[in-house]
């Protein structure tokens, strides 16, 4: 089967569909997935046809380099329903630049941009009933690569295969969330993969979260590696901080992910005539705002999660508040997005995409 003559791509469908065992209602987040599945393995220096399948695990030899050697990317995008049944995507050529930025970082082939696109497109629209209409209702979409030859010598792999799998999703983030400011523990490091979306970048957060979570906190927000003292992430998530009346996010580099939802933001602040300075903000510039009451807004943005305000922040031991406004630059960001997003408001900027 063809998709606009740029590419031939096997489908092989599954016998069933397993969607109506499922509460779309009640949805853990990345745990369900639905009837298909893309996969297509690189081996003799080329990339090979694609294929549709039924999703289901696969066989791969113990000594497979990912095992060993962390080779393993991934990306994070969403699928969304219009009132009129059809189903678009978000910027995917932006998923598409970065997943090869990511690949190149790690010592990875490039995927050809028609496996990556045509096949992203295809597999969506193959499982188009599992995204379902309404505000918060998407379809998560996780392309992914992992290093499949094998030997445990200390090199790069000479095979690998890239995947596009799909899972119904909701909100990531509920309730309120509080975070803890890095003071010892580091995300990435100038020089490091901190800019590419590896497996072992979010890995690494697993511990220093914990203590977090142990502490009553959700997540963190990093700070750079040097000095602990500019503030850079949050959890999985770019940050934004509104003094006053003006929003501030750190610039990407070799430590910070070139976020898809970020750089949204920021246009869309620009063309609403917020105030934004793309720049680094220091702890000391955080804790002052919010003893003197400058400090209006910090909030995450990423593709899982949107927006995800913060409610509290603590450093050092000491807890500081945010105060609850009413003129959230972050809803009122989070509403303009989403409205584009589900083809509610136009989207002047080209961002949307047709399955």
């Amino acid at each position: 089967m063809t998709l606009n003559n740029t590419i031939e791509i096997d489908i092989v469908k599954a016998s069933s569909s397993k969607i109506a065992s499922v509460d779309f209602e009640n949805l853990t987040f990345g745990n369900i997935f639905s009837d298909h599945m893309l996969i297509c393995d690189f081996k003799d220096d080329a990339w090979q046809k694609p294929i549709i399948k039924p999703y289901e695990p696969f066989l791969i030899d113990p000594s497979a380099k990912v095992f060993h050697y962390g080779q393993a990317i991934f990306e994070g995008m969403k699928a969304y329903k219009d009132d009129n049944e059809d189903v678009w995507l978000f910027r995917p050529d932006e998923n598409f630049k970065r997943f090869n930025k990511s690949a190149k970082r790690m010592a990875m082939p490039e995927v050809p941009e028609n496996v990556f696109m045509e096949g992203l497109k295809m597999v969506v629209d193959l499982d188009r009933e599992w995204v379902k209409k309404g505000l918060g209702n998407t379809l998560y979409l996780r392309p992914f690569m992992i290093a499949t030859g094998h030997g445990v010598i200390a090199q790069p792999s000479n095979e690998y295969r890239f995947m596009i799998i799909l899972s119904p999703a909701k909100s990531y983030y509920s309730g309120e969330v509080k975070v803890i400011i890095a003071e010892h523990y580091s995300r990435a490091a100038n020089g490091g993969i901190g800019a590419a979306k590896a497996a072992g970048n979010y890995s690494a957060q697993f511990y220093p979260t914990k203590l977090a979570n142990e502490k009553g906190y959700q997540q963190i927000i990093w700070t750079d590696d040097a000095t602990h003292t500019k503030l850079e992430e949050a959890g999985t998530m770019n940050v934004f901080i509104r003094i006053n009346d003006t929003l501030y996010t750190a610039p990407t580099s070799e430590r910070i992910l070139d976020g898809v939802t970020r750089k949204s933001l920021i246009e869309l602040a620009q063309r609403d005539g917020l105030s934004v300075e793309v720049r680094s903000v220091l702890v000391e510039e955080l804790v002052n705002a919010a003893k003197d009451g400058s400090l209006k807004e910090i909030f995450g943005a990423g593709t899982a999660a949107v927006v995800s305000p913060i409610v509290a922040f603590a450093y050092q031991g000491t807890e500081y508040q945010l105060p609850k406004i009413e003129n959230s630059f972050a809803l009122k960001l989070k509403e303009d997005l989403t409205k584009i997003q589900y083809k509610l408001a136009e989207d002047t900027f080209g961002w949307t995409v047709k399955v």
